[in-house]
């Protein structure tokens, strides 16, 4: 279970990542909206491991360790780019014979449309999606979505005369400029973060002008190998209903469902079940059902 750091080349700039080896195929995993590696994924990824899978971890470019200029810029283009190359990077590590790709919130809408795009990932584990951004703007405060518009306005102008990025905070108490400000939406999101991480909790404001047109989930239809969708059923911000919407037109999907809020599911009891349930799907789609949990 040692634990590599390692980078990867990406749109000419590099993603840091973090190498589990195993003897079995690999799971590439990314996290959700403006997170980094750091915020728990090594807590997935040691499970996986000791399952015997190998497990590549990063961080997406423009934040946290990974290259990238401006800081903080929010790209969905970008970030899929940064997919397609973990997904290369990982097809040519020595002894890797099968892919599959985990996501969480924002990343797990993104691990949908990358599995359709891709068509050769061999699994996808998709935590608490992000599936449809008009869903998840009608869920959005009506004064913070006014002042958030602003903002972005102004970062788009920002952005054209290539001066530096205008910020919107990603969390925020309700009724403020956030891009997440629901109740739970601050204190779950600020429990991610180690105390020794040193962490902006802020992200390009244009964002806010592409997050409706942004609907991963409609790519479920596409994606021809299993697909596990992990689905909170109280999630403020990505609405459950829709996610299973989404999950019932994917031709081998799954779905585990948890009566908690979207933040729930990364710590205690709920994590050890989601774990557990995610551990399980891997392992009986990545056709490993035969090896020792232990390898």
């Amino acid at each position: 279970m040692t634990r590599e750091d390692i980078s990867f080349a990406s749109g000419g700039d590099e993603c840091r990542a973090w190498l589990w080896r195993g003897t079995g195929p690999l799971v590439v995993m990314g996290h959700g909206l403006g997170a980094v590696r750091e915020m728990g994924l090594d807590r997935y990824a040691e499970r996986f491991n000791a399952a015997g899978m190998s497990v590549l971890a990063f961080t997406y470019r423009h934040f946290g360790d990974s290259g990238g200029e401006p800081r903080q810029l929010l790209d969905i283009g970008r970030q899929l780019d940064d997919w397609a190359a973990a997904l290369r990077f990982g097809r040519s590590l020595e002894g890797v014979d099968g892919v599959a790709i985990w996501g969480s919130s924002f990343g797990g809408g993104h691990v949908i449309e990358v599995a359709a795009r891709d068509g050769a990932v061999a699994a996808v584990v998709s935590q608490c999606p992000f599936t449809d951004g008009i869903a998840s703007m009608r869920v959005v405060n009506a004064v913070g979505a006014a002042l958030g518009a602003v903002l972005a306005a102004r970062d788009e102008v920002a952005g054209r005369l290539g001066r530096p990025p205008v910020m919107i905070a990603l969390v925020g108490p309700p009724g403020t400029a956030a891009l997440m400000a629901a109740p739970d939406s601050e204190p779950g999101y600020r429990a991610l973060i180690p105390d020794e991480l040193r962490f902006d909790d802020r992200v390009a404001a244009r964002i806010v002008n592409r997050i409706p047109f942004y609907r991963p989930g409609r790519a479920a239809a596409r994606v021809q190998c299993p697909i596990l969708f992990c689905v909170c059923d109280t999630d403020t911000l990505a609405p459950a209903s829709t996610t299973i919407e989404h999950a019932a037109k994917a031709p081998l999907g799954e779905v585990k469902r948890y009566p908690i809020g979207h933040f729930d599911i990364y710590q205690g009891e709920w994590f050890e079940q989601a774990v557990a349930d995610q551990t399980e799907f891997l392992v009986r789609a990545l056709g490993m059902a035969g090896q020792s949990s232990s390898s």
